[in-house]
């Protein structure tokens, strides 16, 4: 079976579980080479995990976090997945954070800050953590994007490509810089969480029925590798 799921009675326990198996995967990475690499997720769903593991583990700067994807906007903007990921770590000590975007981002979105991130973080992702859209797209790999296809190739050696779903989800309409699938792919540990039936409901049909083009989750719920830890809850 290329997935493992695990059903949460409520979103704290499923951070919870989460934030644990982040603590476990960093903690093993360190002790065999001194260092771990995370590629984690914006979004909304994550943030209760990343909130979780910093209170209960000690998150240093043996770790580097980088994300699947982000927004096209400066630092410190309202929508920059990175500054809401680096808020669940207060204080000075926390994880090194490696961008996807340049901190004064142009008018043109440009791939060069993600190419020297993920050339600098080359290794396998000690532990990749996504989330689900209610269209089925994982990272900024939405079914929407003429580009999806390129982005997806499983032969593809880019590690990043530049997201313009179309239209522009309304509730951040920029353009996206994402991890593509062949370098999300490059992962010890796949972890996939899931909230609400609606999603649960569009998983089900990406589980049974493989069609990346319409359902880009389902690339990855049937890639070859490590199995992909689901992890719902309502």
């Amino acid at each position: 079976m290329p997935w493992t799921r695990l059903d949460h009675p409520d979103a704290e326990t499923l951070a919870q579980a989460c934030a644990q198996s982040l603590a476990d995967s960093t903690r093993d990475a360190i002790r065999a080479r001194g260092q771990a690499q995370l590629a984690i997720a914006g979004g909304r769903t994550p943030l209760a995990t990343l909130r979780r593991w910093a209170e209960t583990s000690p998150v240093d700067a043996r770790v580097a976090i980088t994300l699947t994807d982000e927004r096209w906007v400066p630092a410190g903007h309202a929508d920059s997945n990175l500054a809401r990921l680096q808020a669940c770590f207060p204080g000075d000590s926390g994880p090194r954070w490696r961008p996807l975007v340049p901190a004064e981002a142009g008018p043109v979105p440009s791939l060069a800050t993600a190419r020297d991130t993920l050339a600098l973080m080359a290794a396998p992702w000690d532990v990749v953590l996504l989330g689900m859209g209610e269209d089925g797209h994982i990272a900024s790999l939405f079914p929407t994007d003429p580009q999806l296809a390129a982005a997806m190739d499983p032969s593809s050696l880019a590690d990043a490509a530049i997201a313009l779903p179309q239209p522009l989800p309304p509730e951040a309409p920029h353009a996206r810089i994402t991890q593509t699938l062949p370098r999300l792919l490059r992962s010890h540990r796949r972890l996939l969480l899931v909230t609400g039936g609606k999603k649960r409901d569009l998983l089900g049909q990406a589980q049974q029925r493989p069609d990346p083009q319409r359902w880009p989750v389902s690339a990855l719920l049937h890639a070859p590798g490590p199995p992909v830890e689901i992890h719902w809850s309502p």
